[in-house]
Order: structure tokens, then C-alpha cells, then sequence
């Protein structure tokens, strides 16, 4: 009896040791433990400037800058790069369709920590299956004390395979085609939602007509990590519904912060079809006949 009871311990005890991997798919948010338990399964990719990587990472982790992922193109900031650069960039990186992707960047300030979930929208973009972000990003790492190396990762580049999923990408006609069909979120913070501040490179103030405002400075503690994701649905809901089947279109000033709640409400709350407007409101505005409100 205790010979069985002992097998049947060592089985569960096995069982459980596996659990972090496996439940990987669901966890698209994961904690500093999470990774360090999981760093021999995943590939860790650090967004951070080349000279903060080199100063220390998460061991094993290799670098790929943000400004790779997002560039300036037709006078717009933070666009995706074409099809085929994109290609180049994640056969570089040696990231196939199937690699588990955990994305690593800072929490400094509101741009960094969007810059994070806005690489893994171009990831789920390019058709890579499983992603997730470091909760806190690099702080929260360093804060938990955990192990920090600066050995350079240099994988060995393979060839880019996987589809794209153009689905998740939006544009300025199809935004004026689905106003007042479709849910339109300005991700914003409520003055430049309001027309009461804009940015310098936004041409027009005001919000898209029709538009929802639901922030995404709300999103976020004051260490830089996401609030409890139960609290952020509860927020969600109030803005979007609860029709997980919905069209909801979102944007931002340029199609970096809007990143944020796109990857909460589609890969952490598992609403269908959401998409993400590149240009945003910068793209929008500079065109005199489409219709901003206050």
C-alpha cells in the first residue's frame, strides 16, 4: 500500500512539473517565475535598445529592437515593415510559426511598455501561434531578483514560413466603411479622446466618430505590471460588451498603445475579431473630409 501510494505521488508530483510549459498556450501574460521555470522551453526575445541587452538580460534571451518591428513609412510613425522585411526579421531571429515567444522590454514609461504588446501583435501578425509578454517586463525581473546575464545570444537565422494574418490589420477605409457598425475604441487618454489636447504630429483633435474611449494607462499598476486581468475584463466589458464574437476596431495616435488592449481583449480575453487600426489618428486626421467629434 505504501509502494502505490509512493508510485502514485512521484506520477502527480511528475504531472505537476509539467504544467508550466503545457499551459503555456493560455498564458499570453506570464510572471517572472512563469519564465524562469519555462526559459529552456521558449525563445526569449528582448525589444530593448542593443547598448541595455548588452548591460544584462534574462539568460538565453536574444535581442531584436523595437524600432526593427515598427518604423516610419509614408510620413506615419510606428508601421508595420513590409511583408517580406518582416520575413527577414524573424528568419534572423531564427522564429518559426510554432516557436513559443515570450516578448521582453521595458516598463519606464507608457510608450515602453506599449512597444512590448505592440511586438507581440506583430508576431501574431506574422503568424506566429504562440506568444506571450513578460508581466512587468525587465524591471519585474530584476526586482524578483532573478539571474541577469550579459552573454549575446546569436541564433542561427532559418527561413520564415508562416501566413500571415491580415485579419488583425485595419485602415482608414475601413474605418469610414464601419463607423456605427463596428465597435471603435480610442485607446487615448480621455483629454486627447475629448479634442482637448493632441499630440504635434496628429493633425486634428477630437476622436473618430462613434468611438468608445476606454484608456489604456487603466490597464496598467504603478510598477509597470497589468492589473489583475479579471479587474481589466470587468473594464473591458463596461467598454466593448461582452460579445466575444463583435468586430471592434481600435486605434491610438500612431498604432503603438492601441497594441495594448488589442492583445488583452483578443489573446487574454478571447474576443474573435479585433483589429488594429497601423496608422491611427495620425493617419486619420491629416485627412481633412473624415469626421472627428469632441
Amino acid at each position: 500500500m505504501i509502494k502505490m501510494r509512493m508510485k502514485r505521488m512521484v506520477g502527480l508530483l511528475a504531472l505537476l512539473a509539467c504544467i508550466p510549459a503545457a499551459a503555456f498556450a493560455a498564458d499570453t501574460v506570464v510572471t517572472a517565475d512563469w519564465l524562469q521555470a519555462n526559459l529552456a522551453n521558449v525563445t526569449t526575445v528582448d525589444i530593448r535598445k542593443v547598448e541595455d541587452y548588452n548591460a544584462g538580460h534574462i539568460p538565453g534571451a536574444i535581442n531584436v529592437f523595437y524600432g526593427v518591428w515598427a518604423i516610419q513609412k509614408a510620413g506615419l510613425l510606428n508601421e508595420l515593415p513590409a511583408d517580406d522585411d518582416l520575413k527577414d526579421i524573424l528568419s534572423a531571429a531564427a522564429i518559426e510559426p510554432t516557436t513559443k515567444v515570450v516578448v521582453v522590454g521595458s516598463t519606464a514609461n507608457m510608450a515602453e511598455k506599449a512597444n512590448i504588446t505592440r511586438v507581440a501583435w506583430t508576431l501574431k501578425y506574422a503568424g506566429v501561434a504562440n506568444v506571450a509578454v513578460l508581466d512587468g517586463g525587465m524591471e519585474k525581473w530584476v526586482a524578483a531578483g532573478k539571474p541577469v546575464s550579459k552573454d549575446a545570444v546569436k541564433p542561427k537565422a532559418k527561413p520564415y514560413r508562416g501566413t500571415f494574418n491580415k485579419a488583425i490589420l485595419t485602415n482608414k477605409a475601413y474605418i469610414l466603411a464601419n463607423i456605427g457598425k463596428a465597435t471603435i475604441v480610442d485607446v487615448r487618454e480621455p483629454d486627447f479622446y475629448s479634442g482637448a489636447k493632441k499630440l504635434d504630429f496628429v493633425a486634428r483633435p477630437g476622436h473618430i466618430k462613434g468611438a468608445v474611449n476606454l484608456p489604456t494607462s487603466a490597464a496598467y499598476n504603478a510598477d509597470g505590471s497589468f492589473k489583475p486581468l479579471a479587474e481589466l475584463e470587468a473594464m473591458a466589458k463596461k467598454a466593448v460588451g461582452d460579445d466575444k464574437n463583435k468586430e471592434i476596431l481600435l486605434y491610438c495616435d500612431s498604432g503603438r498603445v492601441a497594441s495594448v488592449w488589442w492583445y488583452l481583449l483578443s489573446e487574454s480575453f478571447g474576443y474573435k475579431n479585433v483589429k488594429l487600426y497601423d496608422g491611427s489618428v495620425q493617419d486619420f486626421a491629416k485627412d481633412a473630409s473624415t469626421p472627428l467629434e469632441p
